[in-house]
């Protein structure tokens, strides 16, 4: 696919997909949604020949994503209505899902505002990193709509039900140091160091046990809808999978010579 509202390159195992209509403020379009999604399925079938070990999402310019372009799919008065759950399921729905099945660590790149399915964009990453001069804003309650993309599964879940439910019937703008305090982002990062500390960060993940990670991923968002037994149960399971693995070995090998493991993501 040529790519016209996204940027994407896979390098030493870092897969870096940037959100690119900066005009826009990274607004999703139908085409974007086409391009994010080829994208993704090239991500995961590099992934499933090591060629891809961690996937950066970020934004071009001045924000990450200000969620849909309401010009792409206006409503003028009289007008036929549009059906936003068929926009859902057929678009945002796929991506957060997809965003979650991916066997590999997930960074979002949050480096400016993040607004509507933006922000829930986001946080159906792994781990996600922000400037200190970006912001989270649910802006779905001043259209008169509910926080969709995964907003009101991971709200209540990352920050509680009474934190969520300001967030999502005020739309307040929720600075990046907050979002950081409040559990909401892994990690709040002075702009100037923004950059560096991600591309460290992708390095790392796409030099560590990949198998190893895609399975804690697995089992965390496991973890909110099982029982203890069925917890336990399912990190046997994985346990004795990961065992067998060569990124096992070599853990175990590199810690009795005391040297640095040299992981290949199997």
């Amino acid at each position: 696919m040529d790519y016209q509202n996204i940027l994407f390159d896979i390098s030493g195992g870092i897969a870096t997909l940037t959100l690119n209509r900066p005009d826009k403020l990274n607004s999703f379009t139908q085409a974007m949604h086409e391009e994010v999604r080829h994208a993704l399925k090239r991500v995961a079938s590099e992934a499933a020949s090591g060629n891809a070990r961690v996937l950066v999402l970020t934004g071009a310019g001045r924000g990450f994503c200000a969620g849909q372009d309401l010009s792409d799919r206006s409503v003028e008065p009289g007008a036929r209505a549009v059906d936003l759950g068929d926009s859902v399921e057929q678009n945002y729905a796929p991506l957060v899902q997809s965003l979650r099945n991916l066997p590999l660590p997930v960074i979002c790149a949050v480096n400016g505002v993040a607004a509507g399915a933006g922000a829930n964009i986001a946080l159906a990453c792994d781990i996600v990193v922000a400037t200190k001069s970006a912001s989270f804003i649910e802006a779905f309650c001043k259209l008169g709509l509910i926080p969709d993309t995964g907003g009101t599964y991971f709200l209540p879940r990352l920050v509680g039900s009474a934190r969520a439910m300001g967030l999502a019937m005020t739309g307040e703008k929720l600075t990046a140091e907050k979002a950081e305090a409040w559990g909401l982002i892994w990690r709040a990062i002075p702009d100037e160091d923004f950059a560096a500390e991600v591309q460290a960060m992708a390095r790392h993940f796409a030099s560590a046990p990949t198998k190893g990670l895609a399975f804690t991923k697995q089992a965390l968002q496991a973890s909110p809808h099982n029982s203890l037994q069925q917890q336990l149960s399912l990190e046997c399971g994985m346990m004795s999978e990961l065992g067998r693995s060569d990124d096992y070995r070599e853990g175990v090998a590199a810690f009795m010579e005391k040297r640095a493991p040299q992981f290949k993501g199997r």
